[in-house]
Order: C-alpha cells, then structure tokens, then sequence
C-alpha cells in the first residue's frame, strides 16, 4: 500500500476544524445537560423536540459511517444494484416509518407514558417480561452495530490524520461518550442536528467533486460500464455482470449467490430493519403532535438520498478513478482477458530488499495493462516477468472494503476537502454512536434495572449512565478485534437491522395496529424470530457461521449445514426469520384470550 496516500496529515488547520467542531459538540452536551431536568428529558427529550430538529436526528442516527464507509465500500465491490437500499430506506425507513408508524407510535407513547423502546412494547402487552427481554437483547447485541460504526469512523481518522488506527479508535469513543453521558436525549438531538446538517453538506460537494473527476454524469457512468472485463474472478463466479448491472438472478446455483447477497442481507435486511430499530422508535415519541411528523417526512426524505445515494453512487465510480488516476500495481501475467481492451489478469507481487519478487498472498488483481506490458497478447502463463497495470478499488484498497471510501477522498479529493470529509464521518459516526450509547444506557437502567428492582427506582439514572460506559467498552473491544474481517462494517449493520426485524417488528405493529393482539403471541413472535435469526446465522449464513466455527466441528470444515445447497448459505435470515415471526404472531394472537377492553382503551385512546 502506498503511505504516502495512507499517512496524508493534513496539518494545522485541519487539527484546528476538528478541535472548534469537538467544542461546538461539547458545547450542545451542555446545553442538553442544561434542559435536562427529569427522566422525561432525558429519555425522550421532553417530548417537544421541533420536526427539524427531529427529522435530521433521526437521519443522522439512521445514517452512521457504516452506510457511508461500509456500504459505500460494498458499492465499490458490487456496483450501483446497492443503490436499491436508497430506496428501500426512503420508501420503508422514511416514509412508511413516519406517515404510517410515527403516528401510532408518539400517540401510544404519550398514552402510556413510554420512554423507550422496550418500555412501548412492554407496557402495550402489560409485560414486564416483554420490556426486560427486550432491553437485554439490545444491550448484548447492539455494541456490534455500535462495533461496524466504531471502525468506520476510526478508519478514516487514522486515514486522515495519519494517527494510529488504536488511538484514532480510543479518542473518538470517549468524546462521543462524554455528551451522552452528560446530557442525555436532548443533547444527543441537539448533536445530531448539527452533525446532519455538516454531513448534508459534506457529501453534496463529494457528489459533485467525483463526477468532476471521472469526466462528468455520463462519461463516468460509460465508462464504468466499459469496465465490466475488470470484474474479479471470484466475483463474477457468483454472478457479478458489472459495476453498473444487477447481479444474475436465479436460485440454486452458486452464480447467483451475489443477487442473494445484495438484495436479502444488503437491501432488505437493512430497509425493512429500519423499521423496528429501538434508537430510532424513540424519536417519534420526543414530539408532541402527528403534525410535527408529517412535516419532518420531505426533510428526511432528501436526507436520506442524499447520504446513502452519494456514498453508494461514489463508492462504484471509484473504481473508474483508480483504473484511470490510480497507483500502478505490480504482477505476473497469469492470463490476458481481452486483447484489444490491454486487460488482463495478474498475480499481485511485492519486492522484497534483496530485489526479488514474490506473491502476495496468492491474491489475483484484474488490471489494465500500460507501458511495454500493454502489447502483450500472451494467453496463460508464458510470460513470467514483472509488468505495471492500473488497479480497480477493491485491489488498490488491498481487498479491505472498508477501506475504498477513505483511499478514495485522500487519494482523489482536494487536500482542502480532507477536513470537510473528515467532519462529515465524525458527524455521521457520532450522531449514531451517541444514540446507540443512550439505547444501550436506558436499555440497562430504565428497562432491565429498574423493571428488576422497581423499589430502586431512584438509581435508575447513575445506572443508565453506567450502562453507557459498558456499552462503549464492549463496543470498543469489538472494533478493536474485529476490525481485520474485509466487509465487517456492512455485514454487522446488516446482522443488527434483520435482528431487529425479525425480534421485534411483528410485536411493533401488532401492537400499534392490531387491537386482538395478545401478550402471549408477541411474546412467541419475539422468541420466534430471535431463536430463528440466532439459528441461521449460527448453522447456516456461510459468513457467520464460519467465523463462529460450530458447524466445521461436526463437518469436514464445512462453514454452512446447507453448503451443499447453493445460494442458501448466502440467504440473509430476515428472509426465513421475519414470516416465520410473523405468523407466530397471527396464529397465537387468534388461539388466546383477547386483551382486557380497558388496557385497549388505554393503549387506543
């Protein structure tokens, strides 16, 4: 890799930017600290928060450096088919969730006086059960969504900064920390204003700096679509037909595995999960009319296209920067793809101080010859010698998707456009982090404490703030350890979100909108689909399941119980878990008693 690109410092003024930008953040923490007087202030604002203020809160807390470095990453190795969960989270995320969630939810809320997630559900089915099982699911399972951010952000600040990526990883986790911890749901929306507002900002001037940059709309969508002989080998066996196509659809065989990929775990694992994400149920409850929802809709609406479309959209056509502007590579022809276009197929090499050369890891690298090397029309192996050729994104980023989007604005965007960009992530990161820190924190305190010791009502806030600062242990120790896995950041954004779904989303919209819902079928939806989801990614998702490592005990080091079953190993669980959930929930609803008319009333007042 090269260091020069890695290391860029970008000096004093950007150490400057950053320094004003933390005080500007401490400085809302202490106006939240300031208007947080009760329970209520802290764990839903008030209930008064502006629709603005809300609108870009909840998108910045939906939108984190896992959407912008980790599926913008994936874009740069799948293409512009991830642009259909720009989609997915404005139609589900944005507009099914405020005109037709948002709603019931703030007005069941109100009713019950709810101030978290669990508390919404537990308090509908009159379950103490319901709230405690709940709460402990989000705080085990969420510091690995809080894990995806963690790396994104501290990725590119040690991109940025040149600084170690564990330094990078420690300071930016205890600032976030701080604000949370002081001031509660109010300064984390107050943050989140702000941050939304610099992230906006950030990637408009990306969007139109990196069409600048491979020549303009429809030059760089040419020639991006020119490029589909550069598809990796490995990528084009399991159906990738180019960085501008869909992957190929089918079922049952192992070149369909990409579609499976892109659509069931990237698409709707993440814009259906939206839907039942607790940091983001909150929001509807911190303000106080329908109204305020309905006019925060177009604010989120462009929010949301303008974050995740730029990223996804920038994050493919970086592979036309890199093939054009990019590091040469070095290697040994293996294989010459197409004669007249001077692509070919290389054995990446390094060079050692003694002069001589040697593979790297066995890794293959589609090139575009250049120099003396592109006149060659050798097929196979015959010539032996070192040759330079021009890389695509996810070779020059060294197979780590994670890290295409920041070798991208170090290596393509103005020096000037480091410090906006690095503002942006810190923004995108801290805006979700803090909200992820606060649901970690009310889960333990409000939801698993206090249910478990009601008498001790009085401790409920010191230990919410202690259950921030485990949270943010358990999700640094995460980021630290897991950082070596190539598509981490997508993979446990997209586990976290399906989880969610299939756990919770059945009981969610039983209890807002089915009045013959029981407390026994959300209870077997919610067990359900949790057992189900832990099941698949366990014994069947490839990925997982192989990294945990059961199933090789019992096979011949297979990573899936159905891996001799093409596409089923790559299938995400929400598509398994979530109908199975779903009609759990119908059919025990329909065989147990009916709720008490008055707790009815209460909940639909």
């Amino acid at each position: 890799m090269h260091t020069d690109i890695l290391a860029n410092t970008v000096g004093v003024g950007s150490i400057l930017a950053v320094v004003v930008y933390l005080l500007v953040i401490v400085y809302l923490g202490w106006l939240g600290y300031q208007g947080t007087k009760s329970a209520t202030d802290y764990l839903v604002a008030g209930r008064k928060a502006h629709p603005v203020i809300m609108a870009l809160s909840y998108g910045a807390t939906f939108i984190s450096t896992s959407a912008i470095v980790g599926f913008g990453g994936a874009a740069g190795l799948f293409g512009f088919s991830v642009l259909w969960l720009t989609f997915l989270n404005i139609f589900i995320g944005i507009f099914i969730a405020f005109v037709f969630i948002g709603g019931p939810a703030r007005r069941m809320g109100h009713a019950l006086d709810a101030h978290t997630f669990p508390e919404l559900l537990g308090r509908r089915f009159d379950s103490k059960f319901i709230q405690v099982f709940a709460g402990v699911l989000i705080f085990i399972f969420m510091p690995l969504y809080s894990a995806a951010v963690l790396i994104g952000g501290a990725e590119f600040i040690s991109t940025q900064l040149g600084i170690g990526y564990d330094v990078a990883l420690l300071v930016f986790s205890v600032i976030t920390a701080a604000y949370v911890i002081m001031g509660g749901l109010k300064g984390v929306m107050y943050t989140d204003a702000l941050q939304g507002a610099i992230m906006f900002v950030g990637m408009g001037i990306l969007l139109v700096w990196s069409y600048i940059k491979v020549g303009g709309v429809t030059e760089g969508h040419q020639a991006l679509t020119d490029m589909v002989s550069l598809v990796p080998g490995k990528l084009r066996e399991i159906g990738h037909q180019g960085w501008t196509a869909m992957p190929l659809f089918g079922f049952g065989e192992k070149k369909y595995d990409l579609w499976w990929t892109v659509i069931s775990t990237i698409t709707m694992g993440v814009g259906i999960g939206v839907l039942a994400q607790p940091q983001l149920v909150v929001r509807f409850m911190t303000v106080k009319s329908k109204r305020e929802l309905n006019r925060a809709v177009p604010v989120g609406g462009v929010f949301i296209l303008m974050m995740t479309g730029v990223a996804f959209i920038v994050g493919a056509l970086s592979n036309v920067y890199f093939n054009k502007y990019g590091a040469d590579i070095s290697g040994r022809v293996i294989k010459v793809l197409d004669g007249q276009k001077k692509t070919a197929v290389m054995q990446i090499m390094k060079q050692n101080e003694a002069g001589m050369w040697s593979d790297v890891e066995g890794k293959l690298a589609p090139v575009r010859l250049t120099g003396e090397a592109a006149g060659l029309t050798t097929i196979e192996n015959k010539d032996i010698e070192v040759l330079k050729g021009k890389s695509i994104s996810v070779v020059y980023a060294g197979s780590n998707v994670g890290q295409i989007i920041p070798l991208y604005v170090t290596s393509a965007m103005p020096k000037w456009f480091g410090i906006i960009f690095l503002l942006t992530l810190l923004s995108a990161a801290m805006s979700t982090l803090s909200s992820q820190f606060h649901t970690m924190g009310t889960g333990i305190g409000r939801d698993i404490y206090e249910q478990l010791n009601p008498k001790h009502t009085g401790k409920t806030m010191s230990i919410t703030r202690c259950g921030v600062i485990l949270g943010i242990v358990i999700a640094v120790v995460l980021s630290y350890f897991a950082r070596q896995s190539p598509i981490i950041i997508a993979r446990a954004t997209a586990i976290f979100f399906g989880l969610c779904a299939s756990t919770f989303l059945p009981a969610l919209l039983g209890a807002l909108f089915f009045k013959r819902m029981t407390k026994a079928a959300a209870i077997t939806s919610m067990i359900i689909g949790f057992l189900t989801t832990a099941f698949w990614l366990v014994f069947v998702k490839a990925q997982e399941a192989g990294d945990i490592g059961i199933v090789q005990k019992f096979t011949n080091g297979q990573t899936s119980i159905l891996a001799d079953y093409p596409n089923w190993p790559v299938v995400d669980p929400l598509v398994v878990a979530l109908p199975i959930s779903i009609l759990a929930a119908i059919i025990v609803a329909f065989v147990t008693k009916t709720p008490k008319k008055e707790c009815i009333d209460k909940c639909f007042q």
